[in-house]
């Protein structure tokens, strides 16, 4: 009859394998996802939002230059699904208003240097100036050679709120010219300021934008008792007033048959910029300065082809998107795709990115904790059978017995319910063998501590004492019983 091993029955396998656990991939591959969730959050929350199909633009008087400058701008722009609102103004100092108003829905505007205040470019950038607004003067009498010489006389130096009268006041005032003297600076602009040169009701007419055309000044040019001022001292006003430039008339500019001018006209010129707030899409910082490219970019008497849109700030800085603009032009994806492709592609791109660095070294480490969780299920075993183990090597009672073989039989009955993957099928093997190898040792140790007791009771044999054929043949050879004792 074979010896009791303690089991209550035979095991049952009930072990499934699989072709891959999946439980144990998403736990591996759980925590690198949700790094990743979390990467994309933070890379959507700091990267710019798709552009805005919606600007406001603020132009200037109806029918102006910059009016149609303008309504060009929102063509160009609604190629590229753009809407473009354009807004009439009084001129640059509404328009600075208005961008620098935070309740104000313009987004961008033209701005002629000089008239702003130190404190008003904060918030706002400019994405370059755009053109030249000469300004010409215009005169009865005799040759002026100075603006010093103005003085006394009656002055149309443009409407309230016009760039036109901000600069004709700062050049007036560095020669001495201030409103209240003897001096009548009158509100007079464009036309109006031209007829009531033309009718003798002022003396000079200070004229820039519109009215300083090349038509209208070639007319007036062509008028009976009027001149055109020169500007002697170009170069000191350019020095003195940085937002100036030094321009010159060239001879025939206005006839070329007659030479009319007969010789070359300096005239000083502030330059237009376009000037948006900072909040402005980068995306739509490029369109605006192509779409002044295009409008702007032209030759005419007061300037070179491809001279504007530049990056010529004076009362606000270049933006960082409009300087790498003038730099290096449109980026790649901008150049290939279309505008709202880009745009998309362009945004994604953060994002991808920095997910790919990331994710390509976590995903590395998905097959190693993968691994190490599937074999951990096996390994843990091993630290109750070692210490069973070692329990069967040592004395124990039968009651300690029994509870060594519960503890194994839990064991085995775990490990045969386990699932594993079919690649770990010979792990899973090896531990049943290493199972039924501690049963083993622990059923000889069982028998072993069976069997000591027998012979302890049992004890040693006594000494055989010698046959009667023995002693008799010791007898006759005269050998006595201890002698034949010492015999080898």
């Amino acid at each position: 009859m074979k010896p009791a091993t303690g089991r209550k029955g035979p095991p049952r396998l009930v072990a499934r394998f699989v072709a891959i656990s999946w439980r144990d991939l998403a736990v591996s591959f759980g925590p690198i996802l949700l790094i990743a969730v979390a990467a994309i959050w933070v890379a959507v929350r700091l990267i710019q939002p798709a552009p805005p199909s919606t600007l406001t633009i603020s132009a200037g008087p109806e029918g102006s230059t910059f009016w149609t400058a303008a309504q060009k701008y929102k063509e160009i722009l609604a190629r590229n699904r753009i809407t473009l609102n354009v807004l009439p103004s009084e001129g640059s100092l509404q328009n600075l208003k208005r961008l620098s108003d935070p309740n104000s829905d313009v987004d961008v505007g033209f701005v002629q240097d000089g008239v702003a205040p130190a404190q008003a470019s904060g918030g706002l950038m400019s994405l370059g100036s755009v053109t030249y607004v000469p300004l010409a003067i215009f005169y009865h009498g005799p040759t002026i050679a100075r603006l010093a010489e103005f003085k006394g006389q009656r002055l149309a130096v443009g409407a309230e709120g016009s760039g036109t009268r901000e600069l004709a006041l700062a050049l007036l005032k560095a020669n001495g010219i201030v409103p209240g003297g003897s001096t009548k600076l009158l509100p007079l602009s464009g036309d109006d300021a031209a007829e009531a040169l033309v009718s003798g009701k002022v003396d000079a007419a200070f004229l820039a934008g519109d009215s300083a055309q090349p038509a209208v000044m070639g007319k007036l040019y062509r008028t009976p008792n009027v001149q055109f001022y020169d500007f002697t001292q170009a170069t000191a006003y350019t020095r003195r007033f940085p937002y100036l430039t030094e321009l010159t008339m060239p001879m025939g500019a206005f006839d070329l048959g007659k030479n009319l001018p007969s010789a070359p006209i300096h005239l000083v010129a502030p330059t237009a910029e376009l000037v948006a707030r900072d909040s402005l899409h980068p995306a739509l910082s490029d369109l605006l300065i192509e779409a002044a490219r295009e409008v702007h970019g032209k030759a005419n008497i007061m300037q070179r082809t491809g001279e504007f849109p530049a990056p010529l700030a004076h009362d606000f800085p270049i933006s960082d998107d409009a300087a790498r603009y003038y730099k290096s032009g449109k980026s790649f994806l901008y150049r290939i795709l279309p505008f709202w492709l880009a745009s998309l592609a362009d945004r994604l791109l953060v994002v991808v990115v920095p997910l790919i660095v990331l994710l390509i070294p976590a995903l590395r480490l998905v097959p190693s904790l993968y691994a190490w969780r599937v074999k951990s299920r096996i390994y843990r075993w091993y630290g109750a059978l070692i210490a069973i183990e070692r329990s069967a090597l040592s004395e124990y009672s039968a009651a300690e017995r029994a509870s060594l073989i519960e503890r194994l039989d839990a064991i085995e009955e775990s490990v045969n319910g386990l699932k594993m993957p079919l690649a770990y099928a010979d792990q899973f093997y090896v531990l049943r063998e290493h199972i039924g190898f501690v049963r083993a040792r622990l059923t000889q140790s069982r028998d072993i501590q069976r069997d000591a007791p027998d012979e302890k009771d049992a004890g040693s044999p006594p000494p055989t004492p010698p046959t009667p054929s023995a002693a008799n043949e010791a007898a006759e050879i005269g050998e006595t019983p201890e002698d034949t004792g010492r015999k080898p």
